[in-house]
Parts: C-alpha cells; structure tokens; sequence
C-alpha cells in the first residue's frame, strides 16, 4: 500500500517508511491512496469469526501487499491476547469494552499491534530506533506495556504533570528499562507540540531513528478498524442498522471507525462525543474547524483543544463539510453531565463507565432523541473504571473493584523526568540521552 501526505499528495511513502516516519516531512498525516473493500463474502459469514480471524482479514486486506499473510496472522497472533466484547446496556444500546489488554485501555489494541509490526520489520533490516509519544492518559501506559522490552525499540513518553489519573501515571512511569517518562509542566497540546516539533528537526531525525506511536502513525490507526468490525460481527444477528458513540479527543478512534466504514463495513451513522474541548462537534454544526486551547475536564483522556486527525476525519469524506455531517453527528458535554450519565447507567444497568465511557453514552442517547431511534447503538468504552478510582467512587457514592493488575502499580514509586514545554530543552534532553 501507497501513503501519501494529507498537506502534499505528491508525497508518497510505502508502509514501512510511513511507519517508522510518522509524520510526512511537510507536517501533514499519512493516509492510504487507495481504500481497497473487505470482501463480502467475509462480511456475509462475520459473525463466525473470532476477533483474530477478523484482524488477519482487515490486515490482509489492507497491507497483504507488503506484508505475507503467514506473517500477518503471527503479527495477530502475538499482539492478542485479549477480546472486544459487546454487552447489552440497555434494550436497544450496547457497549462494546476496550480495556480488556495489559493498560486496560483501548489503546492497547494499536499499541500492540504497531509494536508487532515495527519488530517485523527491524528484524529484517537489523535497526534501532527511538519512539517519542504525546499522551493525555492512555496512550502513554499501552505504548510502555506494547513496547516494553522489545528489542530495538527505545520509547520516550511525554505526559502533562497533574493531567493524568494516578493509575495512568503509575503504568507509563514504573517499567523503566527502554521506557522512559517526561513530566512535562503544561496540557497534552504542549506534549504533542513538542513531539511534532523533534519529528519536523533535521538535526534529530538525521542523527536518531525517530518514529511516533501516537493515533498520529497510520500503524495505531489501522487496528482499531479491527474492533469496530468485531461489534458488527457480535450484533449482526439483530438485523438493524448500527450507530457507533465514540468518546473522541485526538479523534483517532473515530477516523478507525471510517476506515472501516471506507472497507465496507456497514455503519448506518457515527456519533463523535467530546467533553468541552468541542472543536469537532462546533465544525459539525458550523463548518467552521477553530482549534482552540485545551480546557481540562474529568474526562482527561479526551482533553485536546487541537485534535491532530481531524485532517483524517475530512479527508475520508474529500473534505467535503455536507458529505462529513451526513454521517457524523456531534454532541459535548460538560464534568456535570458527564457524572450524571455515569451515575445513570448505574442506577439503571448496575453498570460503571469511566468518565470518557459516559460521554460517548451520553452522546448516543443524544443522538437517538434527534432521530428515528430505529437502530442499534453502540457506544465504545475506552477504559477500565478503575483507572478514575477516586472519581468513580465520588461520583457513584460506592467502592469500585481494582483489577489486580492496576492495584499492584500503586504500590510502586515513579521514575520521571520533570520538565518545562520548552523544545530547546526537550531537544537537549534527547541529544544527551538517546545515543
């Protein structure tokens, strides 16, 4: 398959250098020439196959050009080990669960499956190299668990001080080894400036191997096509069209969805639910994209003022604003509306979403008043409730259960590298220890 960039169509790159590059040399965001379709004779027997069949499916569809799919299905098979299952919420809404990998985030799924494919590859051409990643929550623990310890890949996580939950803070600070933290004094939007930046310095790209696995490398953005695809398996029998409510703040997991969507994935409508950092839902309501700075909500994940693949999200419709809102529709919603949704759906399902989870529910229960509601929803939850501990049990007035897994992370002290959003300082930092 053939990228090109999204500010430069006559910048092209194969797989690979797209994967290792990121980011074009002019700034812009790769995508696929050409989106070819999933066969339908796969999607006609779907619902019979398991979440990895799926994935080789998509994967070969996609990339079968540059990678065999004997390899493919190893690639699949060792990022893994864990499912996207659908559970009815309400009588016609279903959540589809995330967080079932080792950071419990939905992250994990592009984090894994970028690890896999990035280790394909450097064992056939014997490289190292260096990932430098932005997050506002989850990104930054599925990336240390994805990458950890897989050789020749070095990792540098950038995170805003005091942005990010406890939990989240302990999984992308306590690994160590080719896992390093930076504490930076600022938002998500000084993190992510700061990584773009060392990716657009020809002093940095021409002395270190510099890759990105934020939403912003097409290797994160392909497998989350994956689980979109496995909620339609899991509710085809019901024979009604689907809507997806997905809780969006780089809008990476929303332009999955229309990449399934571009493969042939029956999608009747999707729903992109924010916190107050709305730049996409004013857009959807307007036409207008006015990026602004992010404002710091409950919902910390989603807390980005500038969502780096809105680019994406257009350009999958030509960048045509009438054809975009024909199938995307927009809501935000504030912290107070937020925990009412959490503290609903518990009272009426004894079910507990993350803060993130309750917009993209409370989007979809949005959406089906402003429509016929003659579809099944489904609304994408992206992380373990217990990652919020403190916020859950405030909201809900009850204790929430820890999985054993994050509970051991409290116990273990935090190695990170305090710093101020200053590049020069970030440059020096990664010239004196990337070497």
């Amino acid at each position: 398959m053939i990228f090109y960039s999204t500010k430069t169509n006559s910048l092209k790159a194969s797989l690979e250098e797209a994967v290792f590059r990121s980011l074009p040399p002019d700034n812009g965001l790769y995508m696929p020439e050409y989106i070819p379709r999933i066969s339908e004779d796969f999607l006609n027997t779907i619902e019979n196959r398991t979440f990895k069949e799926i994935a080789v499916e998509v994967t070969a569809t996609l990339l079968g050009d540059d990678i065999p799919r004997e390899d493919i299905e190893k690639i699949i098979e060792s990022a893994y080990d864990f499912e996207a299952p659908v559970l009815k919420i309400t009588p016609k809404d279903y959540v589809l669960e995330l967080f079932h990998g080792p950071s419990m985030a939905f992250k994990d799924f592009g984090a894994r499956f970028m690890a896999a494919v990035m280790s394909y590859f450097l064992v056939k051409s014997k490289k190292e190299i260096q990932i430098l990643v932005a997050t506002s929550g989850d990104t930054g623990g599925a990336v240390a668990q994805g990458f950890y310890k897989v050789p020749g890949i070095s990792v540098t996580i950038l995170y805003p001080s005091g942005k990010v939950s406890d939990i989240q803070e302990k999984q992308l600070t306590t690994l160590g080894h080719n896992v390093t933290a930076l504490e930076i004094d600022g938002t998500f939007d000084d993190c992510q400036k700061l990584v773009k930046e060392a990716f657009l310095d020809s002093e940095l790209t021409e002395k270190f191997n510099l890759a990105s696995a934020n939403s912003i490398n097409i290797a994160r953005l392909i497998p989350q096509s994956f689980y979109f695809f496995s909620a339609y398996a899991q509710l085809k029998h019901l024979g009604k069209p689907l809507v997806f409510s997905v809780p969006s703040g780089n809008f990476g997991n929303l332009s999955a969805g229309l990449l399934a969507y571009r493969m042939g994935l029956p999608v009747e409508h999707f729903i992109a639910s924010t916190n107050l950092n709305n730049s996409v839902p004013r857009y959807l309501t307007n036409g207008v994209f006015e990026p602004h700075a992010s404002i710091e909500t409950i919902s910390n994940a989603m807390d980005v003022g500038n969502p780096s693949n809105f680019v994406r999200l257009t350009r999958f419709f030509g960048d045509d604003w009438n054809l975009v809102v024909e199938k995307i529709s927009g809501y935000f919603f504030n912290d107070e509306q937020t925990q009412k949704s959490m503290r609903e759906v518990y009272g009426n399902a004894n079910y507990v979403l993350c803060p993130h989870t309750a917009i993209a529910y409370r989007g979809l229960q949005e959406y089906r008043q402003n429509s016929d509601g003659n579809f099944t929803g489904v609304f994408l939850s992206t992380a373990h409730p217990a990652k919020f501990i403190d916020l859950v049990e405030e909201t809900l007035g009850k204790p929430v259960e820890i999985p054993e897994r994050l509970q051991l992370l409290l116990s273990i002290e935090k190695t990170s590298i305090k710093m101020k959003p200053s590049f020069s300082d970030f440059k020096s930092l990664l010239m004196n220890r990337l070497k």
